[in-house]
C-alpha cells in the first residue's frame, strides 16, 4: 500500500488520499482525553499527474554540498543551552484506573480546546476537509496529580494512526514502564511501548497513514520526554527555548544514512526531502509500506525539574513549520506564568493564530504544560 497526500508537507503528490471518522474521548475521575479529529488534503490530480511525468524530478542519492541538518526544520539554534542534572531515580505508577467514554465529535468542526486541571490544548484545522491532528492527556494518575502523560500526535495519509496512537500509545508506555526506576530502563520501556502501539496498529484491518508523536511523562518531579516524527517538546528555561526533541526527518545526516544502509533512498522534491519521493518524515507509527524505514523507535531525554524550567510546550509541525522554538516561548510565557492572570487556552490560541497568519495550511495543535505543578 501507498499513500501520499497531494501538495502535502508530509506526502509527495504521488498516491491516494484518506480519511477517517473522528472521535473524542473524555473520561473521569482521573480526566483522561484522546481527542480525535480527522482531516483530508484537497489536491489536484491533474497537478499530481504532471508532477509525476515531469522530466525534472530529481532523484538524488546523496545530498548537496553544504547541506546539513538545521536545513529540513527552518529552525534556528534555542537561544541557550539548557544545563541537564541526572535525574533521580524515577518510581513510576504501576497503572491507572480511569474509564474510558467515547462522545459524539462534531465532523464539521474547524476548531477544537480544551483546558484541563494541569494543561491547556487548542487545535485547528488546516486547509483538509477534517483534521488528522490529535492529544491525549492523563492526569492525577492514581490520585497524584505529579504523575501525568501527555501527547501530541500529527497524522498523515488520513487521520486513523493518530487516533490509534493517542488511544493507546500513553497507556502502553505507562504499561510497559511500571516499576521501572533507572533512567535507561525507562528510556527502554518507552521505546516498548512505541514499538508495541506500532506493531497493534499494523494488526488493524484497513492500516492507512501513519502518524508522528510525541509524549510527554512526569513522575516524582522528573520528566520523560519521547517522540517519533516532527511533533516537537520545547521547554522554557528560565524564559530561554530548549529544545527537549529532536525531529526526526530524511534530511537528518543520520536518519537519511540510517535509510540508505537498509536499501531505501532519499530525494527532494520541491525542496522537501522524501523517502523513496514519499514520506517527509522518517520515524512515527505505521506508514505500513515505508516500514522498512520509517521506525516507530523514538527518541528519549529524561530529566529532573528544575524551579528555571517553566512550561512545557507540545506541538505538531503545523507550528514549528512557522514559529520558532523561542518566538514560541516568548508568546506563551505570559500566560503560563500566570504574570497577567490570562487564561492558559489563549496562550495556546495565540500560537495557533501566528502560525496560521503566516501562511500555514496544516493542521496546528498546541499544548501548554506548567511545570511547577510537577515540581
Amino acid at each position: 500500500m501507498s499513500c501520499s497526500v497531494c501538495n502535502s508537507p508530509v506526502f509527495s503528490p504521488s498516491s491516494s488520499l484518506f480519511c477517517s471518522k473522528p472521535s473524542i474521548i473524555l473520561s473521569s475521575p482521573q480526566e483522561t482525553i484522546s481527542l480525535t479529529l480527522s482531516h483530508l488534503k484537497p489536491s489536484s490530480p491533474s497537478a499530481a499527474a504532471a508532477s509525476l511525468n515531469s522530466p525534472f524530478r530529481l532523484r538524488l542519492q546523496k545530498p548537496p554540498t553544504g547541506f546539513s541538518p538545521a536545513s529540513c526544520t527552518g529552525q534556528s539554534p534555542p537561544g541557550g543551552v539548557l544545563k541537564r542534572k541526572r535525574p533521580t531515580r524515577l518510581d513510576i505508577p504501576i497503572g491507572t484506573t480511569g474509564f474510558v467514554a467515547p462522545a459524539t465529535p462534531r465532523e464539521e468542526g474547524r476548531e477544537v480546546e480544551r483546558e484541563g486541571d494541569a494543561y491547556s490544548v487548542y487545535c485547528k484545522r488546516g486547509r483538509r476537509e477534517a483534521m488528522e491532528d490529535r492529544f491525549s492527556a492523563i492526569t492525577n494518575l492514581r490520585g497524584d496529580r505529579k504523575h501525568a502523560i501527555f501527547g501530541v500526535y500529527d497524522g498523515h495519509g488520513g487521520a486513523k494512526a493518530a487516533e490509534f496512537a493517542a488511544k493507546n500509545l500513553d497507556k502502553n508506555v505507562l504499561e510497559a514502564v511500571a516499576g521501572k526506576r533507572d533512567e535507561s530502563e525507562i528510556a527502554n520501556a518507552v521505546k516498548r511501548g512505541y514499538l508495541t502501539t506500532d506493531a497493534a496498529f499494523l494488526n488493524e484491518n484497513d492500516v492507512k497513514g501513519g502518524s508522528c508523536c510525541v509524549t510527554a511523562m512526569f513522575s516524582d518531579g522528573n520528566i520523560v520526554v519521547s517522540n517519533a516524527g516532527d511533533c516537537r517538546a520545547v521547554m522554557s528555561v528560565g524564559g530561554v527555548a530548549e529544545a527537549l526533541s529532536s525531529d526526526h526527518r530524511p534530511c537528518r545526516d543520520d536518519e537519511r544514512t540510517r535509510i540508505e544502509t537498509t536499501g531505501g533512498y532519499v530525494d527532494t522534491f520541491r525542496g522537501v526531502w522524501r523517502i523513496e519521493g514519499s514520506l517527509a518524515v522518517s520515524r512515527g507509527i505505521g506508514d505500513a509500506h515505508l516500514k522498512k524505514w520509517v521506525i516507530a523507535e523514538p527518541e528519549t531525554k529524561t530529566l529532573r525539574i528544575d524551579q528555571d524550567h517553566e512550561f512545557l510546550i507540545l506541538a505538531s509541525d503545523g507550528l514549528w513549520d512557522k514559529v520558532s522554538n523561542q518566538e514560541a516561548v516568548d508568546i506563551a510565557r505570559p500566560f503560563c506564568l500566570g504574570t497577567e492572570e490570562k487564561p492558559l487556552l489563549l496562550g495556546c490560541k495565540k500560537l495557533v493564530d501566528l502560525s496560521a497568519s503566516r501562511g500555514s495550511l496544516d493542521d496546528i495543535s498546541v499544548m501548554l504544560i506548567p511545570l511547577d505543578q510537577f515540581i
